[in-house]
């Protein structure tokens, strides 16, 4: 029977079968209207899309359903966009134009339609859709437009025209102008008489662009000039009309559709009111909580208005409804909208296909759409995912999506058009990314499905609104259904955004600059880390932690800190005391590997062996994990927060106690801070986990360690207070730090409270005769009190010292597992309990454990090959009792003189290390002192200078920063005082600090450090990360930076962290617990982009990702720094090589001699370079950041 019914249409089987629906659809028109209609039937073969995007693409899709050719036009800046190859043809239009110029450019659409036979042009929405001289310009070419008529977009596109329509037609109207207003005087006289606060709307366009709401009379003029130029960039026409405002209004919006016999039906109505500055973000059909009455009425009057014009096509008939139920008609849009998708997904109508079908010549009724056959079911909500930042007033973003994953399933649909992964957003076009529609039976459920939905979304490289969009699907209001157009702009909480965490994308952005550029941590030798994962012993029914740290489901058994926490520091320290064994402390988490390895040893190797340490050193003292270098180090150079280190490790050993470091009134930093940041960074710290704070002053300065000790125990913590040793008491000739003085220094702090007695031996100068006799008269003198020995074993003499402390008196020594101990670190844990076995003194602790132990730092030690220093230091060296360097600074004094080119001077810079105490008065040196004579040490080896040279030449030389601020007494004063006349002439008149320095300082306000750390840096900001700028501003800086650049690293493997993977190597990376991340290298494109970045290529999961990184190597231009001319007085130079970080002064400045003009940085040693005379600047030759070698021209200053 079909095949009679097409046979008697003209159409063969067989063309039936090569396009069924066209045929069908064809033959079915013209059954229905056999019988006589006066509406030609034109089919549609083929149809241009004069627009881009998501819109081109839903169009094209709507064609490969009915059959049709689909073509595209193209910028030149879109030849790569999606649009433009989801259709069957493309061609670019506007050659040599501007981006949006191109797609408004009737002559060349036209031409590439009628070159290529289209039949029909669709508009989509924006650029010409509501042009009516593009859409006559089609009929006139004899193309169809799918669209309304010419004379239809005219009215309706005229806001004027539209209004004097709707009012003859009986529909209320906002009060407003009756003609276009092209002239701020206009606007003006309008405002003068009607009142404010008024809308100006642009007259020829829609979607938000050119709209303002204006309040004053005097921001008329301006607020319409900028509206106008907006318009007039948007729609190629600058009239705006001007309207009454109604306050606190919902925008509502009926979709409709007409035919040519005249028959108009709507679709129920949108609800478009959460809107910022006019441009709509979200939609939801129908409007929750609409009055029936007022739906009703809404409808009608929008059919009756569109049957009043003979409106045909889609349209949109926009209202204001106030909360008294009275709605305004605002405009028709004679378009198909953004929103139509909601429409689409309730009443199960496909507009765009019902588009092309009635611009053929189709009725409504031949479609099946009488008003009683349209219904609506359920709720259905569109999000427009942006690339706009919302933190930033919705900024457009731009750059390369380096990831997208989009969130799919039931009850989701996505219209899209440049969401892919390598996608270019450009700056030239709207930032819509892709329109997520969800459906549901109502609000909630749909609400429910649209946060599922944006929650799986995964875009990296650009920012997007999703964070905002989240904020407003949870909102009580939104979901209740009782938000009006004010609604944005009433809830700033809407703003407040939990940051996007994207670590994976950035662990592979780190990853790649790692292959590309070399590590991001220096290193300090030529050696590799080793290709090893180190064996961890078990623990009872052990687990996997974030991190890849191994925690028991067995509880360890008790230790000291159980005593603590139930007795408080006061029955702790004498629960120490009554205890009969040797207790040791295990230095092994911090001072064993700065001493050995540069403190480089990171929290990622220190939490797997954590569990093995709780359960089989519980009897251990203290564990001495946190506080001195590590807390630098670690944000320096490891990029990862310590106070995160010591919850972590306190988490996976709570039965040992922790002892850190505590420089007195210097923190742990190098200088002298407040005396409430010292007293809040004890707070914290006992809040995050610490126990034990020894505290030392770098000059064994009373004021210093009696702030330090009052601050400790005001935290509750246990104080240790510690006496830092240096000299010999067992050698007469040496009679500087006596017997008496350490006594007496002793009595001082058993009088200010402390609860343990500490000898810091930090150079390991503490010989076994000089231990016995300084231990024996510490325990006569203090009977009650715990005494703690602290040492380093650079001379090899470490057990035999320890051991006679041991029988002197002491309770407790230090230790380092025997595999990190030796050399500078400490005596050999594994050496003291084997001595001790059997002895009334024997510590209890198993050598098999021991050995277990040692097993593993044996193996995790090859991963820090780089800054190991048993590359030029093969064994203990008695030259210690010459040049005194504390154990904790060699290997980082060593690391630091390989970056400073003096690696292969080390031993002079030992030697000058000896001279520089002595220039200094022969000083305790613990840091920061013991910087202080490091710094000088370097800086007399890198300028060749004799101690003599620099008591002779010392008022024209630039010293290092810290020696500088060491003599103007920001670090206290030194027992003995200042070296006379070498002090005053370093200080060339600069002021001094007399006293404790912290005491004149001005109290920190952490409030306002946060709020200044916040704005530069997020909300993630923590009190950790403000504490850690307290102490380190410049280097917490550094730090927040990288965290945020590349995420994580902390949860990287040590060679992977240091020297990247290699091509090809898969690893796996836990970032938090269930959450493993399996990463493949795959390649690393060898040719340069032309921004000069290389390609680096990954599998993440199973997908590929691809980094950009910019190789620095390749990109470095050519440029050679001039060189200081000693023979031109006033030319200073870089007086060792680093980073210049600050520059005082600018051309033209005046300075007196001395005066500091620059500061340069190497690794952690600041240089200020100070003016050699009065003068006048001449000229700089440095910028910031700027890195320069030594003798590099800095400035030139012209002498006075």
């Amino acid at each position: 029977m079909l095949t009679a019914h097409l046979g008697r249409l003209g159409i063969s089987a067989s063309q039936h079968v090569v396009c069924t629906k066209r045929s069908l659809a064809w033959a079915m028109r013209h059954m229905q209207v056999a019988n006589a209609s006066s509406i030609e039937y034109r089919p549609i073969k083929s149809i241009l899309v004069a627009n881009r995007g998501e819109i081109a693409i839903r169009v094209f899709r709507a064609c490969t359903e009915l059959g049709i050719r689909s073509v595209a036009v193209y910028s030149e800046q879109d030849k790569m966009h999606m649009h433009r190859q989801k259709a069957d043809e493309s061609y670019l239009i506007g050659k040599g134009l501007p981006p949006v110029e191109a797609y408004l450019s009737i002559p060349e659409i036209i031409r590439v339609a009628k070159e290529n036979n289209v039949d029909a042009i669709h508009p989509g929405y924006g650029f010409l859709s509501e042009r009516s001289d593009f859409a006559q310009a089609c009929l006139d070419n004899g193309l169809s437009f799918i669209g309304p008529s010419p004379e239809v977009v005219r009215k309706m596109g005229d806001k004027v025209a539209a209004r004097q329509t709707a009012i003859k037609a009986g529909v209320q109207v906002v009060p407003g102008t009756d003609h276009p207003i092209v002239s701020p005087e206009e606007a003006h006289d309008f405002c003068v008489k009607y009142g404010l606060p008024v809308m100006l709307k642009a007259a020829y366009g829609g979607g938000g662009r050119g709209m303002r709401v204006v309040r004053e009379l005097g921001e008329v003029k301006e607020s319409f000039t900028l509206a106008s130029r907006e318009a007039e960039a948007a729609f190629g026409n600058g009239a705006m009309f001007i309207e009454k405002f109604i306050e606190n209004p919902r925008h509502i919006e009926l979709q409709v559709l007409g035919d040519r016999a005249g028959n108009v039906v709507h679709l129920f109505e949108r609800d478009c009111s959460v809107q910022r500055r006019h441009q709509k973000l979200v939609e939801v059909a129908p409007a929750p909580n609409l009055d029936q009455r007022v739906r009703e009425a809404m409808a009608a009057d929008a059919v009756k208005l569109c049957k009043s014009v003979g409106y045909e096509n889609a349209g949109t008939v926009e209202f204001l409804l106030d909360n008294q139920g009275n709605y305004y008609f605002i405009e028709v849009n004679a378009r198909l909208q953004v929103e139509h998708t909601v429409t689409e997904e309730i009443t199960g109508i496909d507009l765009v296909q019902s588009q092309i079908r009635i611009s053929e010549g189709m009725t409504l009724p031949e479609l099946g759409m009488s008003q009683e056959n349209i219904t609506a079911q359920g709720c259905a909500i569109q999000c427009r995912v942006t690339t706009e930042d919302p933190a930033k007033s919705f900024r457009p973003d731009t750059g390369r999506l380096e990831v997208f994953r989009s969130g799919e399933g039931m009850g989701i649909r996505l219209d899209g058009a440049s969401a892919f992964a390598g996608a270019i957003i450009s700056p030239y076009y709207d930032s819509l990314l892709v329109k997520v529609i969800s459906r549901a039976s109502d609000l909630h459920a749909s609400a429910a499905k649209m946060n599922r939905s944006l929650r799986e979304f995964r875009i990296r490289g650009v920012k997007t609104n999703i964070p905002f969009l989240l904020n407003v699907l949870e909102n009580q209001k939104f979901l209740n259904g009782t938000i009006d157009t004010t609604f944005i702009d009433e809830h700033p909480q809407l703003f407040q955004f939990a940051p996007s965490q994207n670590r994976a994308q950035k662990l592979l952005n780190y990853l790649g600059n790692v292959l590309v550029n070399g590590p991001m941590t220096p290193l300090a030798t030529g050696l590799q880390p080793a290709d090893v994962q180190p064996m961890v012993p078990e623990v009872p029914s052990a687990s996997s932690d974030a991190g890849g740290a191994w925690k028991s489901a067995v509880e360890p058994p008790r230790g000291f800190r159980d005593i603590l926490l139930a007795e408080g520091p006061e029955g702790f320290a004498k629960a120490v005391r009554n205890h009969k064994g040797l207790l040791l402390m295990d230095t092994t988490f911090r001072d064993a590997h700065q001493s050995l390895l540069a403190t480089r040893v990171r929290t990622h190797d220190l939490l797997k062996i954590s569990p093995f340490v709780a359960h089989n050193f519980n009897n251990l003292y203290s564990l001495e994990n946190w506080g001195g270098a590590t807390f630098d180090v670690a944000l320096r150079f490891l990029h990862e927060c310590p106070w995160e280190r010591l919850e972590r490790m306190r988490a996976l050993m709570p039965n040992i106690p922790f002892q850190m470091l505590l420089r007195g009134a210097n923190g742990v930093g190098y200088t002298s801070y407040p005396d409430n940041a010292v007293y809040k960074f004890c707070d914290l710290s006992v809040k995050a986990g610490m126990d034990i704070f020894r505290v030392f002053d770098s000059l064994n300065y009373l004021p210093n360690l009696l702030l330090g000790v009052d601050a400790v125990g005001k935290a509750g913590g246990v104080v240790e207070a510690a006496i830092s040793y240096s000299g010999d008491i067992s050698d007469p000739s040496k009679t500087k730090y006596t017997l008496d003085y350490y006594l007496n220094l002793a009595d001082e702090l058993v009088r200010a409270g402390t609860h343990v007695l500490c000898i810091k031996d930090m150079a390991g100068l503490l010989k076994p005769r000089a231990a016995k006799m300084l231990i024996s008269a510490l325990r006569d003198r203090h009977p009650d009190v715990p005494i703690h020995v602290h040492t380093h074993d650079t001379s090899g003499a470490g057990v035999a010292s320890m051991l006679q402390c041991a029988y002197a008196g002491a309770d407790a020594v230090d230790v380092a597992v025997d595999s990190m101990s030796g050399m500078t670190s400490q005596p050999s844990m594994g050496a003291v309990v084997a001595s001790l076995m059997g002895d009334e003194l024997d510590t209890g602790m198993n050598l098999g454990d021991i050995s277990q132990y040692s097993a593993y730092w044996e193996q995790a030690r090859t991963l820090y090959a780089p800054f190991e220093c048993a590359v030029t230091m093969k064994s203990g060296n008695a030259d210690v009792y010459l040049n005194e360097i504390p154990g904790g600074q060699y290997t980082n004094l060593q690391f630091q003189a390989y970056s400073l080119g003096l690696g292969d001077q080390f031993e002079a810079v030992k030697k000058a290390y000896r001279e520089a105490n002595l220039l200094m008065g022969d000083l305790i040196k613990v840091t920061p002192s013991s910087k202080v004579v490091g710094d000088l040490a370097q800086f007399m080896v890198q300028n060749k200078l004799s101690a003599a040279d620099v008591e002779a030449n010392a008022e024209n030389l630039s010293f290092p920063k810290s020696v500088i601020e060491f003599f103007q007494g920001y670090l206290g004063e030194p027992y003995g005082g200042f070296p006379e006349p070498l002090r005053s002439k370093i200080l060339k008149g600069l002021p001094t600090v007399d006293g404790r320095p912290g005491e004149s300082m001005a109290p920190m306000n952490f409030q306002d450090m946060k709020t200044k750390l916040v704005e530069e840096h997020g909300p993630r900001i923590s009190d950790y990360d403000v504490l850690s700028s307290a102490m380190y501003p410049q280097v917490t800086d550094e730090y927040l930076r990288f965290r945020e650049k590349y995420g994580p690293v902390d949860k990287l493997d040590t060679r992977i962290f240091l020297t990247g993977p290699k091509v090809g190597e898969e690893f796996e990376v836990e970032i938090e617990k269930g959450k493993t991340l399996h990463i493949k290298t795959l390649a690393m494109a060898e040719d340069l982009t032309p921004n000069g970045e290389r390609e680096v290529f990954f599998e993440l999961n199973g997908q590929l990702r691809s980094v950009m990184v910019r190789d620095q190597t390749a990109v470095k231009e050519l440029h050679i720094h001039p060189k200081v001319n000693a023979s031109i007085k006033g030319q200073v130079g870089a007086p060792m090589p680093g980073t210049v970080i600050d520059i005082k002064v600018k051309e033209g400045d005046e300075v007196k001699k001395g005066a500091s003009m620059v500061v340069l940085s190497a690794m952690k040693m600041e240089m200020v370079v100070q003016s050699p005379c009065d003068g006048v600047v001449e000229s700089i030759a440095v910028t910031k950041d700027m890195k320069l070698e030594g003798d590099d021209l800095v400035l030139t200053v012209t002498p006075k």
